[in-house]
């Protein structure tokens, strides 16, 4: 049995029940709202909601934001199958969770992300699924940065062929020539400041602009590798 692909709340570790009042919260926008696009993972795509990024780029695009601090993927896996997704009907699902499986292999982690891939297609499947790459994470060279590059390159050999499925590389220029992240990319070493994600996110926003707009991407316009 693989533990990231048994759908599991996230432990209530403060005791205050934060978690489940988030989720709550989610299924009360998901009915109350419209979305072409929701975006739906961890402390990444969390994170990007308050930045100057979401609000020229993806707030326009009538987007919904469900995610959460240090979610991994059978806590997001529970969300999706607990309503998160029951109510909206996006043309467009972007989907990044997998960083803080600190505990698991590359292997069980993409197995993981893919099983949230398929409950989506499940419940949504006409809906465009898009997946950013995990990001490289810690100042200096460690394995849990050397972890995520596998899962990126082994969920990339699975998803590649995959209708509706894309997963677009947003890692590119963080590492330095030296082995370094500098901490203007990411001030704690993990999540991207406001000038990083402008970086990172540029390539999703280009992509969600195209299925919007045309239905259909082009593949040669995404980054692949």
């Amino acid at each position: 049995m693989n533990p990231c692909s048994e759908a599991a709340p996230q432990h209530d570790v403060e005791g205050d029940g934060r978690w489940n009042s988030i989720h709550n919260r989610f299924l009360s926008d998901a009915k109350g709202k419209e979305a072409d696009v929701v975006f739906i993972g961890d402390s990444i795509l969390q994170a990007l909601e308050h930045t100057e990024v979401w609000n020229q780029w993806f707030a326009p695009l009538h987007c919904l934001n469900f995610s959460i601090h240090r979610d991994q993927t059978q806590n997001v896996l529970w969300r999706i199958k607990n309503g998160e997704l029951d109510h909206v009907d996006p043309k467009v699902v972007v989907l990044h969770v997998g960083t803080n499986n600190v505990e698991h292999t590359a292997e069980q982690i993409c197995e993981g992300i893919l099983e949230i891939v398929r409950t989506i297609r499940d419940k949504h499947p006409n809906a465009y699924i898009v997946l950013p790459s995990l990001l490289p994470r810690g100042q200096y060279p460690n394995c849990l940065r050397e972890k995520n590059a596998k899962i990126n390159q082994l969920l990339f050999e699975k998803v590649n062929n995959m209708n509706k499925v894309e997963m677009v590389f947003i890692d590119k220029g963080f590492i330095q020539s030296d082995g370094t992240i500098s901490h203007h990319d990411m001030h704690d070493y993990l999540i991207p400041t406001n000038a990083a994600c402008r970086k990172a996110f540029e390539p999703i926003y280009d992509l969600l602009q195209q299925i919007l707009s045309e239905g259909e991407p082009e593949k040669d316009l995404t980054p692949s590798e």
